[in-house]
């Protein structure tokens, strides 16, 4: 059973180091004093972030974000522990704690249309594509997003 609770100062310092290779480093956070001064990712209030560990080490986080219909579910896996199935058992706890903190609102998640690893895991987590690929903007530019939904 993988432990999480709100993610700490010290816990955004470090998630900001980690590195992701090749395509992957899209990923890559600014750093944490950066977003501060900004009020963008880890600053910014309308986001709701978990640190998920397995035992002591720091593998994972989540954002939880309220929209008006769904709660918008953000999932990173450290780059060290990327493909050794945590993503499913993070999205599954995800789902859970969202159900207790947002009661009737559906989980979704948006994921780059080139990102068939975490297309994957989602699907296994019981995730759905709905609907057609949207262009979204992002800090890093646009992108080709799925729409997925939890079952």
């Amino acid at each position: 059973m993988l432990a999480y609770h709100k993610t700490t100062e010290e816990e955004k310092h470090a998630i900001c180091e980690w590195k992701y290779d090749g395509v992957y480093s899209i990923y890559n956070s600014i750093p944490y004093e950066e977003q501060v001064k900004t009020r963008r990712g880890f600053a910014n209030p309308k986001n709701n972030y978990y640190s998920f560990f397995d035992g002591s080490e720091l593998i994972a986080y989540i954002n939880l974000v309220e929209k008006e219909t769904e709660v918008l579910l953000g999932v990173s896996v450290a780059p060290a522990f990327c493909d050794r199935g945590y993503g499913q058992k993070i999205c599954k706890t995800a789902c859970g704690l969202s159900r207790q903190l947002y009661p009737g609102k559906p989980v979704c998640i948006q994921v780059r249309t080139w990102n068939m690893r975490a297309v994957r895991c989602y699907e296994k987590a019981g995730f759905r594509i709905i609907g057609e690929p949207v262009t979204i903007t992002t800090p890093v530019g646009e992108g080709l997003f799925y729409h997925m939904t939890a079952d």
